[in-house]
């Protein structure tokens, strides 16, 4: 079986073919995480992904659409299979919704929630919401380079300021000097290694250079994971007025 998932995910922006970096000081690593974020997010963005949750004893395959606006506003659509039609998830700022059509009623996610997994995926709801917490609650630091396919790499270190809401230890994150966002690795507060993700597949999608799949990943459970993979991507498109309203997660289902 296979099926879509429509999703624009976190983290998207706009150049055709991108250059390396020029604009940020390569030792800055809060600019090259920012910088990285804005390209991969876009000043806004309209995608259609596959998500497959792959399991040793099955394997479940969704279609989501989704929009997201800046850093903070995202909306997601579920379109296949019939059983999930029309589940929706609305983010704007660190406030969640979801509207479960079975039953005609929206919730809000408190956020304590934030973490558990979407749709019973790899992927939390911070994840799939492309959260700019990343930017706001850590402090970066580019402890090396690395080389992919003849580019340079950048590892980057990424702890949470004091007192900063989240709940991960530490995180890694590698970024290549185009900006493109190769892998990101999530820590427990005893900093061993919880999930990563792992982006593949780059090519022009968009407008851009892209990762075209992402895999999530938990670290103590080699045969399961989540793939998302992008079927169609768009950035900076004008979004409807109101489209980011909780209104709009029963309008969606019409």
């Amino acid at each position: 079986m296979k099926g879509r998932f429509i999703l624009a995910l976190w983290w998207i922006p706009s150049i055709f073919l991108v250059c390396p970096l020029n604009s940020i000081n390569a030792q800055d690593a809060q600019a090259l995480v920012e910088e990285s974020f804005n390209y991969m997010r876009g000043k806004t963005s309209v995608s259609t992904v596959s998500m497959t949750i792959h399991r040793t004893d099955w394997e479940r395959v969704m279609t989501i659409k989704a929009w997201t606006k800046g850093e903070d506003e995202s909306i997601f659509w579920i379109t296949a299979p019939p059983k999930d039609y029309g589940n929706a998830t609305l983010k704007k700022g660190e406030q969640m919704w979801i509207y479960n059509p079975k039953v005609n009623r929206v919730i809000k996610i408190p956020p304590s929630m934030m973490s558990q997994a979407w749709m019973g995926s790899d992927f939390s709801n911070n994840d799939i919401s492309k959260t700019d917490s990343l930017l706001r609650d850590y402090e970066h630091t580019i402890l090396g380079t690395e080389t992919h396919e003849g580019k340079k790499v950048f590892v980057v270190k990424s702890m949470p300021k004091p007192q900063a809401p989240v709940i991960w230890g530490m995180q890694k994150l590698r970024i290549r000097e185009d900006l493109i966002f190769l892998s990101q690795e999530f820590y427990d507060e005893a900093l061993q290694l919880v999930k990563a993700m792992t982006t593949l597949e780059i090519q022009v999608m968009g407008g851009k250079l892209f990762p075209r799949v992402w895999k999530m990943q938990k670290a103590d459970a080699q045969d399961e994971y989540t793939l998302l993979e992008y079927r169609d991507l768009a950035f900076d498109k004008e979004l409807p007025e109101g489209l980011f309203t909780i209104s709009s997660l029963k309008r969606l289902r019409r």
